[in-house]
């Protein structure tokens, strides 16, 4: 008895060790108190936990008792039902958002000014038909698609919302991704027309968005979460000449994501904003295989690595839509391997 009694307080000490985002919010006696009736556990590579002695073997197609484990460390790697609306998700981090959220089990509204790529995109998901065991009147549709220009004015963009909310009937997370990088020129060289379509998208694009997808979270009482896709380049520590607007555009995206966690926290509305560094997919791919962007990789970047967008960044996209998160609001995520702690490097040096 003493010798289980000890292994289970060293299992519940090591639950605070966690490499991870994740806080340990109103399910936290419950994982703990699953966890700790096992009388072994092991750490190898990460951590493992044996399944409980007395746990029944796995039935054919279901979950196997290493993966319910598994599941109570990370929950947020299911999000059955969710409903999720991506805009920009025609290509790039987009599609990989989409498809990701769409294997954790969430409902995909995929938005986007190029309809014959976000129906491509939908008939991969619903083809898949990652939760066909799950019984429901629209089982088989797992992604519809819609639409978007976020260049649109107000009342188009509000239509287009509402499109999105009838899909599905609700909308429990925005992912505003949809954005563009103008042409690396100096402040002296931009045009005012570039300026204003980098803002256009950027910035007014995703307040329109957000603000017709909260008022109907606010109306139904449902509450939600909203995620802004930003950049490392929004945030104070690092810049990159040419960027004039892209930046600002960015940083107003940051500056946006709390104001609105300020404002909408009464109505259960989280809105928090993640700032990748590079990373690879569909758009980045040419740029990806350039050898100066790998020296300056190695030579500045602390984890030297550039990542892939999954899981860096569709696990922590996971998170944020899921109930674990749920007093997580206000944060700007920055995920770059450590891009921006060195600051501007010396590239004579490289």
């Amino acid at each position: 008895m003493q010798k289980v009694r000890s292994e289970r307080y060293s299992v519940c000490s090591v639950l605070f060790l966690l490499p991870t985002f994740c806080m340990w919010t109103g399910d936290v006696k419950c994982q703990v108190s699953t966890i700790c009736n096992s009388t072994e556990y092991r750490l190898l590579s990460g951590l493992t936990f044996q399944t409980p002695i007395n746990s029944p073997p796995a039935l054919n197609g279901q979950p196997s008792s290493d993966s319910k484990m598994a599941m109570q460390l990370e929950p947020w790697n299911s999000l059955t039902n969710k409903v999720v609306l991506v805009t920009g998700a025609s290509s790039g981090l987009g599609r990989e958002f989409s498809l990701s959220l769409a294997k954790a089990g969430c409902r995909i509204i995929a938005a986007a000014r190029r309809v014959d790529r976000l129906r491509e995109l939908c008939d991969e998901i619903n083809r898949h038909d990652f939760h066909s065991s799950e019984p429901d009147s629209t089982v088989g549709r797992r992604a519809v698609a819609l639409e978007l220009d976020v260049c649109a004015d107000g009342a188009t963009i509000e239509r287009s919302v509402q499109q999105a909310w009838n899909a599905f009937g609700r909308i429990d997370a925005l992912v505003n991704n949809a954005g563009v990088r103008e042409n690396v020129k100096t402040s002296l060289e931009l045009s005012e027309e570039e300026w204003d379509h980098v803002f256009k998208t950027n910035l007014k694009g995703s307040w329109l968005v957000s603000k017709y997808v909260c008022i109907r979270m606010r109306d139904s009482n449902r509450g939600g979460s909203v995620i802004n896709i930003s950049s490392i380049l929004g945030v104070n520590r690092v810049q990159f000449h040419g960027s004039v607007a892209y930046a600002s555009a960015k940083a107003g995206v940051n500056a946006m994501t709390k104001v609105m966690a300020l404002e909408l926290g009464v109505h259960n509305i989280r809105v928090n904003s993640i700032s990748p560094g590079i990373f690879k997919s569909e758009i980045t791919d040419a740029l990806m295989q350039k050898d100066w962007l790998r020296n300056v990789v190695w030579r500045t970047v602390p984890l030297r690595t550039s990542g892939t967008t999954d899981p860096a960044l569709t696990s922590l996209i996971r998170y944020l839509i899921h109930d674990s998160s749920a007093y997580v609001s206000g944060n700007v995520f920055i995920v770059d391997a450590g891009t921006t702690l060195p600051g501007i490097p010396i590239f004579s040096s490289l």
